[in-house]
């Protein structure tokens, strides 16, 4: 029994999220039904988060034990094919020591949300940026952001299903970048709750729209009350970007 690390980039616009659904498809169930077309083997597949339906990875850090004897670049390129056509790459494919876990090992995760300022429909991108129709205030943005940094209880940006067993998080980073009319919301911590980063966004947005100024993102934050928060960004400008590991 050998256990690979993989690294896994996909389009989130086709799967019900990472995780295996009874009621669609998944990324999670993809590469298992690859792996048991290559090997025979039912397999499971557990990954360094769990992204929800619509949201994309460029560096999803997973990993799937397998009994047959077969090299990490074979393992690689042999689910590579059996993935076609769903919009899933395997990256990277290496062996790893048995106690290694995608999950459990990881020591940071980083996030990206990308937005799009433009009045018109977004084409190539659609699915892939939340368009915005106004210009936003980015410097605001900034200054909300540095609010969130930092050890805080984030109840007010938990989804109301989150398993978390604590709302406290450390928030290593949260930066707010823009460069023509394309803004990049950029987050880093050990873990995030439930729909954390997409509540933090959400709640940027209303202070870019002037409809919040950073104080009040910060009086959301201390209200500790889901009811607090202004709404969620959509799925679609949300990529899990890569996993850390000592």
């Amino acid at each position: 029994m050998t256990r690979f690390a993989l690294t896994v980039e996909y389009d989130g616009r086709p799967f019900m999220g990472w995780q295996r659904q009874t009621h669609g498809p998944s990324v999670q169930e993809a590469i298992e039904t690859a792996a048991h077309a290559i090997t025979g083997e039912t397999v499971s597949v557990q990954a360094a988060g769990r992204t929800d339906a619509g949201v994309h990875a460029t560096g999803m850090r997973a990993h799937v034990e397998i009994e047959r004897d077969i090299a990490p670049f074979r393992l690689m390129e042999a689910l590579n094919a059996k993935l076609r056509p769903h919009p899933v790459a395997i990256l990277t494919c290496d062996a790893v020591a048995d106690d290694w876990h995608a999950r459990f090992s990881c020591i940071a995760r980083h996030y990206a949300y990308r937005i799009v300022t433009r009045r018109a429909p977004l084409t190539f991108e659609s699915g892939l940026a939340w368009r915005m129709p106004q210009p936003l205030d980015v410097a605001a943005m900034a200054e909300g952001a540095r609010q969130l940094v930092g050890r805080h209880d984030f109840t007010t940006f938990r989804s109301a299903h989150c398993q978390a067993d604590s709302p406290i998080r450390t928030l290593d980073r949260l930066e707010v970048n823009a460069s023509g009319d394309r803004i990049v919301v950029s987050a880093s911590a050990r873990s995030f709750l439930h729909h954390q980063v997409r509540s933090m966004v959400g709640c940027l947005a209303l202070v870019g729209q002037g409809k919040w100024t950073p104080d009040d993102l910060r009086d959301a934050l201390q209200a500790r009350d889901r009811t607090a928060l202004g709404f969620n960004a959509p799925p679609d400008g949300l990529y899990f970007l890569r996993a850390d590991y000592p």
